[in-house]
């Protein structure tokens, strides 16, 4: 019966009520959309890769190491040697080892020397491998595979000849223009670093670095010329079992033939990410603040109507309705109106995220969840819906004021 009543008298003073409901939907959406994204956007930070159980490097701190060898973003301090990764490599506990060699780049994006066992066991996301967009792995010495917004940016295409230059600026002096790449495959888009990146055969950043006329012997026999290098920027290791990875941590950050730095890569992933704290909670306050004003536009909404409901109290009243059923009807209507902005908020936010999930993946790398029908969502429309509660308090307590004047 009060249900019904709070329902008829809200569609009485339906354009009030309308423009209410919609500032409450899109400040509860963006209240609920941001803590789904922040939630979401930290495991798939943590996901940048997936799959590997240490990254070594040269001491630096494991920040930098993760940087550089992850997000292609810095510079190594020093190199391992490549004895130290073959060593890696046939580690009885060590299942596969990947090498990466930085320190050049093509019209500003890093180029990465790698082997073929990185496109087999790199993965990101939800495990999900590294796949073509066309093309093939690096076949031969001067080969190129390059990330799917490399291709989009600079408008390459397979077969396209590019000059790979010294250093990672965007600008360089020193290009290595005797020995052009072919682009022989290009990556789907996977939304991390990888699309960002230029991969060469770890031979080919021996080649480009060597003596003109040492290049071009290689030109004519690309077996002329031993090309296994000195060392290699980092390696990432994927273990046979996940116990030994402390265990083996420990012995290699104890290594005396070389100098070098294993570290977890999910431990560096979220010292990196307690760093953006502040960036996080500004985006909550920020969305509290928009509920805030949105709720007290809902008081206000219910305190505007006072003045005109007089005639409707005083006719409830003659009805033998008390002055706490009065109050209990103005906290009533504002409890309707919150609980089908929840629902539409929850209901839409899903369609959105179901809809754009695959665009949000590649485009910016958030491998968001879908549904937004979890027990923290739940929780967030809880504490939206008491606070909308107490909101409606002060207008509840003048109707029940203005009832208790009002003689039956």
């Amino acid at each position: 019966m009060l249900i019904t009543l709070a329902c008829k008298s809200l569609a009485n003073r339906r354009k009030s009520v309308v423009l209410t409901f919609l500032s409450l939907l899109i400040s509860i959406s963006v209240l609920l959309s941001v803590e789904h994204i922040r939630l979401q956007a930290k495991q798939s930070f943590s996901r940048s890769i997936t799959g590997v159980d240490l990254i070594v490097g040269a001491p630096s701190g494991q920040l930098n190491l993760l940087l550089y060898a992850v997000f292609r973003m810095g510079s190594a301090t020093n190199n391992i040697s490549y004895e130290s990764y073959e060593l890696l490599k046939n580690n009885k506990q060590v299942e596969w080892a990947v090498p990466i060699s930085l320190g050049d780049s093509h019209r500003g994006f890093r180029v990465m020397a790698t082997d073929d066992s990185y496109f087999k066991h790199y993965k990101y996301g939800d495990a999900q491998p590294l796949k073509m967009q066309g093309g093939k792995v690096f076949s031969d010495l001067f080969d190129v595979v390059i990330g799917a917004d490399v291709a989009k940016k600079l408008n390459y295409k397979l077969g396209d000849k590019i000059v790979i230059a010294h250093g990672i600026g965007s600008t360089s002096f020193t290009k290595h223009d005797n020995t052009p790449f072919v682009i022989s495959g290009i990556l789907k888009a996977t939304g991390t670093a990888v699309d960002n990146t230029l991969h060469i055969s770890i031979p080919a950043i021996e080649a480009i670095h060597l003596p003109t006329s040492k290049q071009r012997l290689l030109l004519n026999d690309k077996s002329a010329i031993d090309l296994t290098p000195k060392s290699v920027t980092a390696v990432m290791l994927g273990l046979k079992s996940k116990f030994t990875t402390f265990t083996l941590q420990r012995q290699l950050n104890n290594y005396r033939k070389d100098r070098l730095m294993a570290m977890l890569p999910g431990v560096a992933m979220t010292e990196l990410w307690q760093l953006m704290g502040t960036v996080e909670q500004l985006l909550r306050v920020i969305s509290l603040l928009v509920l805030l004003s949105s709720l007290f536009g809902l008081s206000t909404m219910l305190l505007a109507s006072m003045e005109q409901r007089k005639a409707e109290i005083a006719v409830l009243r003659v009805v033998g309705a008390s002055p706490v059923v009065i109050f209990s009807l103005i906290l009533l209507e504002a409890l309707v109106i919150v609980l089908v902005a929840n629902v539409v908020s929850v209901l839409l936010l899903s369609a959105n995220l179901m809809v754009l999930g695959d665009w949000l993946a590649t485009e910016f790398g958030l491998f968001l969840v879908g549904s937004l029908f979890t027990w923290h969502t739940l929780q967030m429309t809880g504490l939206v819906t008491m606070a909308a509660i107490i909101t409606a308090l002060l207008p509840a307590r003048e109707a029940y004021k203005s009832a208790l004047h009002t003689s039956l």
